[in-house]
């Protein structure tokens, strides 16, 4: 089975809202999904606030194969690191 990391559409007309998801690569867009990685709500005037990922799910997909898709892609490099960085910082210190 060939898995992708990919947006699935929700929201409403002129409020678009995406939900970060594992998916099979034959489902259709707004298909049945594996697993929900994350969220994306482009209208957050906020640019740090428009993105949630689950980074420890996201290298798992990634570890064992899942490709994620251009605009997946772009998410994950730019976010990425401040949500390892909020996850691993008030366990370390413990």
């Amino acid at each position: 089975m060939a898995v992708r990391i990919r947006m699935k559409a929700m929201g409403r007309k002129h409020r678009p809202y995406f939900r970060i998801v594992a998916i099979d690569a034959r489902q259709p867009r707004d298909g049945r999904i594996i697993e929900e990685l994350g969220s994306y709500d482009p209208m957050v005037k906020e640019t740090d606030e428009r993105v949630r990922l689950r980074p420890d799910r996201i290298k798992y997909w990634l570890s064992v194969g899942a490709k994620p898709t251009e605009k997946v892609a772009i998410l994950l490099n730019k976010y990425m690191a401040k949500f390892e960085q909020q996850t691993a910082g008030p366990s370390a210190t413990t």
